[in-house]
């Protein structure tokens, strides 16, 4: 495929190197060289295969309306922006193109998002209390996170479970949920090592959606990569 790469921070390098390493072309623009999304016109966009953002909530919207509003396919790995959901599936689906979104792309993360929705429902009939608490590295621009939010989304069950968000060093990723009862307590525990996982879940995601057309969550499709 030719993939285009948009955000050269940590994640969207490793993005690249992930992208080259099975077989692809890859471009990569930066905040510099991709102001306000000017890079992202119809033509230039029309030459990649598939669009992997991984930018700031600041920018994401902005590439996502360009890339979406020529027909193009994207997988967006950007998180803070989901308030827009809508709208950009909307914009996806009328211009026959293809949105593939997720707050985590690591397999580990969804195979926890799996379990905290099946403990929800027995664990509160035991009268077990719930919380959450993320940490991330210092420079990570959304609190509570992604992650964060849909693991709380899949302890619906309880009622709204309270975040704890934190902000230390260079953490890639730790995600806790505590379930604790008169008796014991209860430990779902995700700890990310680095960024790899997530850019390699992004490049499968990219190499799934690049036959495909329409919406769709990471959380529902990756059992299929």
């Amino acid at each position: 495929m030719r993939v285009l790469v948009l955000g050269h921070g940590k994640t969207g390098k490793l993005v690249a190197e992930v992208a080259t390493e099975r077989g692809h072309g890859v471009h990569v623009l930066d905040a510099k060289e991709n102001p306000r999304g000017a890079a992202l016109t119809a033509p230039f966009v029309a030459g990649f295969d598939v669009v992997i953002d991984f930018t700031t909530p600041e920018a994401v919207l902005t590439n996502l309306r360009a890339c979406l509003a020529v027909g193009a396919k994207v997988v967006v790995g950007t998180t803070g922006w989901y308030g827009s959901l809508h709208d950009m599936s909307g914009l996806a689906t009328r211009k026959e193109g293809a949105l593939l979104h997720g707050t985590n792309y690591s397999i580990g993360v969804q195979v926890m998002l799996q379990l905290a929705k099946q403990m929800a429902a027995p664990l509160r009939k035991a009268g077990y209390e719930f919380k959450i608490e993320e940490t991330h590295h210092v420079t990570k621009l959304d609190a509570p996170s992604g992650t964060a939010i849909s693991l709380q989304q899949s302890l619906s069950e309880v009622g709204e479970v309270p975040i704890t968000s934190l902000r230390e060093g260079d953490v890639p990723g730790l995600h806790v949920i505590e379930a604790v009862s008169g008796s014991d307590r209860l430990l779902l525990t995700h700890e990310a090592f680095g960024r790899r996982g997530f850019a390699e879940g992004a490049v499968r995601g990219a190499e799934w959606l690049s036959t495909r057309k329409g919406v769709y969550d990471f959380r529902d499709i990756f059992t299929e990569l």
